[in-house]
């Protein structure tokens, strides 16, 4: 079947973790992955949906308020308390985010569910490559370019807050700035505070071209290659099922798809060290077919199941394309086969197949 095939099977409806539409899409996946000779599992893990519905609106809230305080306390008792306290906040902020997004997505005791992993090999041993993509979707009151622009001025703002708040302290000036930093913290504060799970779209983009793209480049991989498959589950909720399934596990190359546009670049994707080798091996799949890649670090804002891979000291980066444009669909209404027709998914996939088989 063709890529455009698969994505008009999977994103015909939006697949929130848990529900009927996503058990259907992960056995329409185990169906054409069993079909092209591999042996598939379904690897059940438990977490909680807590940091996933309120870990980014907590963290961007409270560090609002902290701003808000150390503006109150510049003007109550100098800069030097202001700074202290802000150091504090962000601090203890810091903190309770990388408890929630890391931790606290597996061990956190409320809210607590159940998820599914796909997991695909053909032959004996351990495959050499993974390809992973997330088949979970969901949509958010706001869309992804809204949310990564707020975490941007949000940041920018908290930074802002401690210079002025140095500046206070060793030259008593600079009072009046205070009041353009809380404008651009609560700027955005509040579209970062509004990052609640909602059910929206039926998530096109993301991620059924990535699904699409993967189970397009199984397709095309030699039986003999030395390359596994892996359909993650509740990616919506902090990375929960890659994070899950690498517990136990030694560490190894991992080539993940979320996000394939019609329009924009072919973009890799990654955080922590550069992986040079993967950025190689893609850049020359992407090379031959005719594509320009482009090499950055993950966008603020936007998780990735390689994000949870990397944490766990795997090699690996993520493949997408897309724009601006592709961020404002994302977990919005708009996201639906209505604004997208997959004609990026073949090449992604052949990128994906050429690149896994090269380092296989």
């Amino acid at each position: 079947m063709t890529g455009s095939a698969h994505l008009d099977r999977l994103a015909a409806r939006g697949r929130p973790t848990g529900g009927v539409a996503i058990e259907e899409a992960r056995a329409y996946c185990g169906d054409v992955l069993a079909a092209l000779g591999f042996t598939v599992t379904r690897r059940t893990f438990e977490f909680s949906t807590f940091p996933g519905h309120f870990g980014t609106p907590l963290v961007g809230g409270f560090v609002a308020l902290v701003v808000s305080f150390g503006a109150w306390t510049d003007s109550r008792a100098g800069g030097r308390a202001a700074l202290i306290l802000l150091a504090m906040g962000y601090g203890i902020a810091g903190a309770i985010g990388r408890y929630l997004t890391r931790r606290g997505v597996l061990s956190f005791p409320l809210m607590r569910r159940r998820g599914v992993n796909l997991e695909a090999v053909r032959g004996p041993g351990t495959p050499a490559v993974w390809l992973v993509a997330h088949v979970d979707s969901k949509g958010q009151p706001i869309p992804t370019a809204v949310r990564t622009a707020g975490i941007v001025l949000l940041a920018l703002a908290s930074i802002a807050a401690l210079v002025v708040s140095i500046l206070r302290w060793r030259t008593a000036a600079a009072f009046g700035a205070w009041h353009f930093v809380l404008v651009g913290t609560w700027l955005g504060a509040i579209p970062v505070v509004l990052s609640i799970i909602a059910d929206r779209g039926t998530g096109a983009v993301d991620n059924a071209s990535g699904v699409a793209s993967v189970l397009a480049a199984a397709e095309q991989l030699p039986h003999t290659a030395n390359v596994g498959v892996l359909i993650t589950d509740a990616e919506e909720f902090g990375l929960a099922g890659a994070r899950a399934w690498v517990v136990g596990r030694a560490a190894g190359i991992a080539l993940n798809c979320d996000g394939v546009d019609d329009m924009g670049r072919m973009t890799m994707m990654y955080s922590g060290r550069a992986p040079r080798r993967l950025a190689r091996a893609l850049g020359a799949a992407a090379s031959a077919s005719g594509e320009m890649l482009r090499v950055m670090r993950v966008v603020p804002g936007v998780l990735t199941d390689s994000v949870a891979l990397a944490a766990a000291g795997w090699e690996t980066a993520t493949l997408s394309r897309g724009s601006l444009r592709t961020l404002a669909r994302v977990h919005s209404a708009s996201d639906t086969l209505t604004t997208l027709r997959g004609t990026g998914i073949a090449t992604a996939a052949t990128i994906l197949a050429r690149a896994s088989n090269e380092m296989s």
